[in-house]
């Protein structure tokens, strides 16, 4: 008899529509003898909504996180950056079903999820690893946090009325310091995200790069910054700042930073893996996920 196939399905249940959706793919695995997989933060949720699955799905707390074959994330981005979370200590890659708006990191649509599940189950995909941070907070010689993060890690001030002083340093020699909302620290997959609302360049995920991008800075030299992927990155909060200052690791997880703080940022030496069932170039992911005008492209011509 052959091994189970377990899958882990991560939806965000919050969305009839991803509900739907979840029925949909469990329904699917079941019926090819996989094992669909739930998260227990969301096991109620979808039991309460779909009771249909009652004994067809396995929570994920009784199956050991290597035994998962392939995550199915239902959802947008930030279900993405959830189901990294849950499987951030086993190799497991994960497929995005984009359910939300933009979907950047989603490699399907809903209206081809039975498409989808199907060349899951075939295993009918690659496996692309995006770089990840590794994030430090310390005060002093103390270390008081440690994470990562997929998309960026910011420090922001916490409150409106005043700004934060900072001071930068890469590669551990100080650069500027100066006043702002924020500085965001962030990786090529989330130059895409917040980097980029904050008018960071877009930089393609084959490019193994750090970047740091000010938020709203009052200084003559607060540009944003591309550098290697062997460089560290630091952010301290200067004693001087007058209100609270909070880190964030993709928008997600949040630590309040003393006065003092430093913020230390380097390439993670643990990678997420994203499953994909399309080779189309990037420049084509950003012209539809953006939907930018190339109207008028009449293509290289022999010699280009």
């Amino acid at each position: 008899m052959s091994e189970a196939r377990y899958f882990l399905v991560v939806s965000h249940t919050g969305r009839a529509s991803a509900l739907e959706a979840t029925a949909d793919v469990c329904g699917q695995l079941v019926a090819a003898g996989a094992v669909p997989v739930v998260a227990d933060e969301q096991w109620r949720d979808v039991m309460t909504a779909l009771p249909e699955l009652d004994g067809l799905v396995e929570r994920f707390e009784r199956v050991e996180a290597s035994a998962i074959e392939l995550v199915i994330v239902l959802g947008g981005d930030g279900t993405i950056l959830r189901a990294a979370e849950l499987t951030r200590d086993a190799p497991v890659p994960l497929l995005g079903v984009n359910l939300g708006h933009v979907g950047f990191l989603a490699e399907s649509e809903r209206d081809d999820l039975g498409y989808t599940v199907g060349r899951a189950l075939a295993r009918d995909y690659t496996v692309e690893e995006r770089m990840t941070l590794s994030v430090r907070a310390k005060v002093g010689d103390e270390v008081v946090y440690e994470g990562w993060a997929l998309n960026e890690a910011s420090v922001e001030k916490a409150e409106r009325e005043r700004m934060i002083e900072v001071l930068i340093e890469v590669d551990r020699r100080p650069l500027s310091s100066f006043g702002c909302d924020g500085v965001v620290m962030s990786t090529p997959t989330g130059s895409t995200a917040y980097s980029f609302s904050a008018g960071g360049p877009v930089v393609w995920p084959a490019v193994e790069a750090l970047l740091l991008v000010p938020l709203s800075a009052h200084a003559l030299f607060a540009r944003p910054l591309v550098v290697g992927p062997d460089s560290s990155l630091a952010v301290e909060v200067l004693q001087r700042t007058e209100t609270t200052a909070v880190l964030w690791c993709d928008g997600r997880r949040m630590f309040e930073l003393p006065p003092g703080a430093r913020v230390i940022v380097r390439r993670s030496d643990v990678p997420v893996r994203l499953a994909r069932l399309h080779q189309a170039p990037f420049t084509d992911r950003l012209v539809n996920k953006f939907q930018l005008p190339v109207t008028g492209w009449k293509g290289p011509v022999a010699g280009d």
